[in-house]
C-alpha cells in the first residue's frame, strides 16, 4: 500500500507513479521523476526548525542544515521526532551538511555589483564538509540508497560530486565508483575522491560522456546513481533555499541566483518554491536567475532563442524536446565541446534541463551567461571579503552585476546569490593575482 511519499513522473500528460523504494530515475517513458508527498506540512513547523537550529545542540539531525527540515523531505516516512528512527534511516556527516550555510552581506561584492549592501545576500555552500553544495543532496540521496539496501553508489563528476559521494560512501562503508572526464577535473577535487577511497574510472571524453557511462553502470551493474538526475538528490538540495528563506524570516526575496551546470540546483530551488507556495508558507515567488558560462551555454542558448530562433520553454509540461535534440545534434556535428575554466559548470547536456525549465516557468525566471574573466572577478571579490568560493560560484556575482546593469534586477530588489563551492583549484587565484591587468589583482612584490 502506497504511503505518504511516492515518485511521480514530471510530465503532466504522463503522470506515472512508483513506490518510494524504487531506484528509477525516469519513468518507463523516459521522463524525469519527482518525490511527492500527500500531506501538507503545517506552517507551525517553522518554529520547530528555528528551535532546532538554535537550541538542540548534541542532536546531529537537529544541527544538520538538511535534516533540521526533515519533515519537508520525509521520504523515509519516519517519526521525525524519534531520534532513534532518525539515526537508523538518515545519513549525516555528524550533522555538518548545511550546518554553516546561511546568507551573508559582503560589502565589497555589493560595491562591485552596485547594489545596496542591505539588499544583497550571498550564501556560501563551500562551508559544507566536502566543500560544496553537493553535500546537501548527497545526504538525502545516500539516505535513500541505504534505505533500499544499495551496496554501491555511482556518479559522474566534474569534481565536487565525486568528493561528496566519496566522503558519504566512506562514512557509510559502501562502495563508490566515480566516472570522470580525464584531465578535466581540478586536482584538489579529484584528490578528495581518492582520499575517501572511491574507485576512479577515467573516461576519454567530457562530463556528458562520463554521465552516460555511469548511468549504464548503475543500471546494469547493481549501482545506485547519486547524480542530480536522481530525484532524492533534489530533495536534499531544496534545503539551500530553505535556509536562505528561514534567515530572511520566510520573507521571499525578489531573486535567487545560481550558477548553471547540470541544473540540479535550479530544479531543486524550483521544486522548493513550488511546494512552499502551494502550502502557503511563502506569499511571493522569487524569480530564479541561472548564470551559464559562455563556454557551456546550452540552457542560455535554448532559453533565449539563440538556436533556430525559438525560445525553449516548459510550456506547461509540453516542452519542445525535439529542439533540445537538434541542439545536441548540432553540437556533435560541429564538434563543439563545453569549454570553461569553471570546470564545475563545464556541462553541455544538463541532465535536469526539463526540471530547470519547469522551475524557470514557475518563477518567471531568466538565463544569461558570464565570461571566464567575469567569473574570475566575481570569485576574487568574494575572496576580498574573507569568504572562499570557486570560479563557478563567481558566476552568481558576475550574473547579478550584469543583470543590474541591464536593469533586469532593480536596485531596490532583494537578491540572494548562491556560492556553490569553495576554491579547490589552487592555481586559479594564483594566476589571477599574478596578472596586474585583472581588476582585483594584488600581484606579489618583487
Amino acid at each position: 500500500m502506497q504511503g505518504d511519499a511516492f515518485l511521480k513522473c514530471i510530465d503532466p500528460n504522463c503522470g506515472l507513479e512508483y513506490p518510494i523504494n524504487s531506484t528509477n530515475v525516469q519513468c518507463e517513458k523516459g521522463h524525469l521523476l519527482d518525490v511527492k508527498y500527500k500531506r501538507t506540512p503545517n506552517e507551525k513547523l517553522k518554529e520547530i526548525f528555528a528551535h532546532r537550529g538554535m537550541m538542540d545542540e548534541g542532536v546531529i539531525f537537529n544541527e544538520s542544515g538538511v535534516w533540521r527540515f526533515r519533515e519537508l523531505l520525509n521520504f523515509c516516512e519516519i517519526d521525525t521526532e524519534n531520534i532513534e528512527q532518525c539515526s537508523k534511516f538518515l545519513v549525516s556527516l555528524d550533522g555538518a551538511e548545511g550546518r554553516q550555510s546561511k546568507p551573508y552581506h559582503m560589502t565589497k561584492v555589493s560595491a562591485f555589483t552596485e547594489i545596496s549592501n542591505d539588499n544583497l545576500w550571498l550564501q556560501p555552500e563551500g562551508y559544507n564538509p566536502s566543500g560544496s553544495f553537493k553535500d546537501n543532496g548527497m545526504a538525502s540521496a545516500v539516505t535513500h540508497a541505504k534505505m533500499i539496501g544499495a551496496e554501491k553508489i555511482v556518479c559522474a563528476s566534474t569534481g565536487n560530486t565525486s568528493a561528496s559521494a566519496g566522503m558519504f560512501a566512506a562514512n557509510e562503508g559502501i562502495q563508490c565508483d566515480v566516472y570522470i572526464p580525464s584531465g578535466q577535473i581540478a586536482p584538489g577535487k579529484l584528490s578528495q575522491a581518492y582520499q575517501f577511497g572511491a574507485q576512479i574510472v577515467e573516461i576519454n571524453g567530457n562530463f556528458d560522456d562520463a554521465l552516460k557511462q555511469s548511468l549504464d553502470d548503475a543500471k546494469n551493474h547493481n549501482g545506485y546513481t547519486v547524480n542530480s538526475i536522481n530525484p532524492f538528490r533534489i530533495e536534499g538540495q531544496k534545503t539551500i533555499p530553505y535556509r536562505a528563506l528561514e534567515y530572511l524570516k520566510w520573507e521571499a526575496p525578489d531573486w535567487i541566483v545560481y550558477p548553471g551546470g547540470a541544473l540540479g540546483n535550479t530544479s531543486s530551488c524550483g521544486k522548493a518554491l513550488m511546494e512552499l507556495y502551494e502550502w502557503g508558507w511563502i506569499k511571493k515567488i522569487p524569480r530564479i536567475a541561472v548564470i551559464n558560462s559562455e563556454g557551456a551555454s546550452t540552457l542560455s542558448d535554448l532559453y533565449n532563442g539563440k538556436f533556430q530562433e525559438e525560445e525553449l520553454r516548459w510550456n506547461k509540461g509540453k516542452p519542445n524536446t525535439d529542439l533540445i535534440k537538434q541542439y545536441y545534434d548540432h553540437l556533435d556535428q560541429e564538434g563543439i565541446k563545453p569549454k570553461t575554466k569553471a570546470t564545475a559548470i563545464q556541462i553541455g547536456r544538463p541532465a535536469n534541463i526539463l526540471k530547470g525549465l519547469r522551475a524557470l516557468e514557475f518563477t518567471n525566471g531568466i538565463v544569461t551567461t558570464a565570461s571566464d574573466s567575469e567569473m574570475l572577478d566575481g570569485m576574487s571579490v568574494v575572496g576580498l571579503n574573507g569568504f572562499d568560493c570557486e570560479m563557478a560560484s563567481g558566476a552568481s556575482v558576475a550574473g547579478i552585476k550584469k543583470l543590474l546593469e541591464q536593469e533586469i534586477i532593480k536596485r531596490d530588489d532583494v537578491v540572494v546569490g548562491i556560492l556553490t563551492g569553495r576554491q579547490k583549484d589552487a592555481m586559479l587565484p594564483v594566476d589571477y593575482h599574478n596578472n596586474p591587468k585583472n581588476r582585483f589583482a594584488i600581484p606579489p612584490k618583487i
